[in-house]
């Protein structure tokens, strides 16, 4: 077989191309891709066709009215989902630089979202627009909606426990991650492969602050399987402290499923198979419909926190 890799691959190979196979990998079925690129379905074919003369080898095969993308095919879709993302994050570079933009910005988050997704954040924000200023301040959801509302903040990201929508109030999703119950290494019931949730109840339990959504959520999580919410509780937001007290007693607590996988696998935490109802696991943005026109600023912000959840971090629980 020829080397791909030649002059004729790398001229050959069009955004169109990348787009339609992307498209493809996808939706399956030609008609989808057409309607998704606004393009008929002659020249999705087309397109197809020409990628896989350039290539050599096929990229998709056929079952029944359904094109499924051959290993060939789906590693290339795998490079051209990268090609399309950094020409994606080159435009808003451009779009954000050229913006003018140079007010500030105000934000209100909820502690445990802080540290790990304001910096990427506001890192891109700042690079985008160093002359714009940014404020942050922690709290719960109950105390910075208000303040929200008032205009003192201009945006609020929390985590989200029953979602509603609120009056004069937008709302985007940010990333989503399951919560999970853990235990330090050595916890009787880290050796224990049936665990229910009856038999956790009178552990000591690390929990958000009382008055938080968080606790309300956790609250209704043992309601929910017929228990009274912990009473030897310690209400603490800090995850080295949390960390360290899983360590040294035999406490329970919770945390995002991909925080608590890092901690297993450096032997550090185990997970309890207990089924968590999808507790906490979205986290949203809040601003108020009438500022997002009129704050530049706050628009851009908001870009940028689209641009940085695209590949969710890792998010303690709080």
């Amino acid at each position: 077989m020829r080397r791909v890799l030649d002059k004729g691959f790398q001229q050959g190979i069009t955004l169109r191309h990348l787009r339609a196979l992307v498209a493809l990998s996808d939706l399956k079925l030609i008609a989808r891709v057409s309607e998704a690129l606004g393009v008929t379905q002659p020249a999705v074919s087309k397109q197809i066709a020409e990628l896989e003369k350039i290539v050599g080898v096929p990229v998709v095969t056929r079952d029944r009215n359904r094109l499924y993308l051959t290993p060939i095919g789906i590693r290339l879709a795998d490079h051209a989902r990268q090609a399309l993302g950094q020409l994606d994050r080159a435009a808003f570079d451009i779009e954000a630089m050229t913006s003018g933009v140079s007010g500030s910005v105000s934000v209100g988050v909820v502690s445990s979202v802080a540290p790990v997704l304001l910096p990427r954040t506001i890192a891109l924000f700042k690079r985008s627009t160093p002359q714009a200023n940014v404020s942050v301040s922690e709290g719960h959801f109950v105390e910075l909606l208000p303040q929200l509302e008032t205009g003192k903040l201009d945006l609020l990201i929390a985590r989200i426990w029953q979602p509603q929508e609120l009056e004069g109030i937008d709302q985007m999703a940010l990333f989503s991650e399951p919560v999970v119950v853990v235990a330090g290494r050595d916890h009787p019931m880290g050796q224990t492969e049936d665990v229910k949730w009856a038999d956790v109840a009178s552990y000591p339990w690390i929990l958000p602050q009382p008055n938080s959504v968080a606790r309300q959520a956790v609250d209704a999580l043992f309601a929910a399987n017929g228990l009274s919410p912990p009473s030897n509780t310690i209400a603490s937001l800090s995850l080295a402290l949390n960390l360290e007290l899983l360590r040294v007693m035999p406490a329970l607590g919770l945390l995002p499923q991909r925080l608590a996988q890092a901690q297993a696998a450096r032997g550090e935490l185990v997970t309890l198979p207990l089924d968590t109802r999808d507790l906490l696991s979205e986290a949203r943005c809040f601003w108020r419909k009438d500022q997002y026109a009129q704050n530049a600023t706050l628009s851009l912000f908001l870009k940028c926190l689209q641009q940085t959840t695209d590949d969710p971090p890792i998010i303690p629980f709080g």
